[in-house]
């Protein structure tokens, strides 16, 4: 599975693939005072961090990794077949500075010489099982970019932005939207908005979430937990106009893995009631989970709970082993957690719709560049037999794979 979203160009993990479910930064100027920082000079995020939109919800160069993560399900009605299509989809935009270290002293507009940015996307065809996705890796400049005063980032012709919202918008307010337009090679192009339901919710502490005992692995971590989504999908020379739930991340660190630690597993899902959970387990290299793994329910009104390691389960379920690069990936994931609503335990298995989505980076069988060896797989989530529809629908997952057997 893939363990959500992984930093660019850290040390690989081990060989777990994340499983994705949708069952479904520094701000403002005046917001910072300086701080502890990474042994190689990046900011630590801090708590009691003052929050400014629209200008937060765009870059944080002063910190060294940046990521904006969206992950969902669509579906649309293909009349010259007469069915119903779905698709899970998937888009990141990372952002990485450059070692303060290796920093020319100057640099151009067209040609920058202090940040990375790389991205992948990647689209899966529930009926049929196929699976595709591209990534990308540019220097800041003509090719790529982001804003400091808004949510605008591009990477070549895929991008992601906020809309102007309306006079009067808070971080609070879901009167915002956002638009993503992306592709993968000449296979697939979407064009999507996405307007949040809930209110924007922060992971963590006062502003931060900790990953680790060392005090450097922290992140501001926010968060979009349901958009409605609608647009078009165009395969070929046919387009479809699609609609469905997403869900979007914007994490900002300088630092998130500690000693002993070598990945993570990340699920999100969307219950039907319209509550959420977020869950990511931090892997130590003996395969134990690391206490500083966290569990968050978010209620329906948008509040979270957050629980410790102590109080849920993630384990793996089964494995599969990829034909291209031989790695081994859980087959699915079981997840238990007690429920804040009854105090009892409840049980989610997680199950992924196709069981190849293994992202391979560049025109070889390496490790992609932002996530070795694999995407978030969509997945549905599987259970006692109810009355109701199923507790949750699938989006996203995160395990970061280390080198095949």
């Amino acid at each position: 599975m893939n363990a959500g979203p992984r930093p660019p160009f850290s040390r690989p993990a081990p060989r777990l693939r994340g499983l994705a479910v949708l069952v479904a930064w520094l701000g403002s100027p005046g917001g910072f005072s300086a701080g502890p920082t990474t042994p190689d000079g990046y900011p630590v995020p801090a708590p009691g961090r003052v929050w400014t939109f629209p200008r937060d919800h765009g870059n944080h160069s002063e910190f060294k990794i940046e990521w904006w993560y969206i992950t969902g399900h669509l579906s649309a009605t293909n009349p010259a077949a007469g069915i119903t299509e779905r698709f899970g989809y998937q888009a990141t935009f990372f952002r990485r500075a450059a070692p303060k270290s290796e920093r020319p002293t100057a640099g151009t507009p067209s040609f920058g010489d202090q940040q990375l940015y790389l991205a992948h996307m990647a689209l899966l065809e529930n009926r049929t099982g196929r699976f595709s996705h591209e990534e990308r890796l540019n220097r800041e400049g003509w090719d790529a970019a982001s804003a400091s005063n808004t949510l605008a980032v591009r990477n070549g012709n895929w991008s992601l932005q906020m809309l102007p919202p309306p006079a009067g918008t808070t971080r609070q307010s879901t009167n915002v939207q956002f638009r993503l337009q992306g592709g993968i090679h000449t296979q697939a192009r979407f064009d999507l908005t996405l307007q949040p339901e809930k209110p924007l919710v922060f992971f963590g502490t006062n502003g931060v979430s900790r990953k680790a005992a060392e005090p450097t692995a922290t992140s501001h971590y926010l968060t979009f937990t349901r958009l409605a989504t609608t647009g078009t999908l165009t395969q070929g020379t046919e387009q479809l106009s699609v609609t469905g739930e997403s869900w979007m991340d914007h994490e900002i660190s300088s630092s998130q893995l500690g000693a002993g630690q070598i990945g993570w597993d990340w699920a999100c899902l969307q219950l039907y009631d319209g509550r959420e959970i977020m869950v990511y387990r931090m892997r130590r290299d003996d395969r134990s989970t690391d206490p500083f793994s966290t569990l968050a329910w978010i209620d329906a009104q948008g509040r979270v709970e957050h629980h410790a390691a102590t109080d849920f389960k993630f384990e793996p379920q089964g494995e599969w082993k990829s034909p291209r690069s031989a790695g081994r990936y859980p087959a699915g994931v079981r997840l238990t957690a007690r429920d804040p609503e009854t105090g009892r335990p409840r049980g989610l298995v997680l199950v992924p719709l196709a069981a190849d989505q293994e992202l391979l980076g560049g025109r070889t069988h390496r490790p992609a560049l932002a996530e070795p060896e694999h995407h978030p797989p969509r997945c549905r989530p599987g259970g006692p037999r109810r009355r109701r529809p199923p507790p949750a629908r699938p989006l996203r997952s995160p395990g970061v794979p280390g080198p095949p057997e």
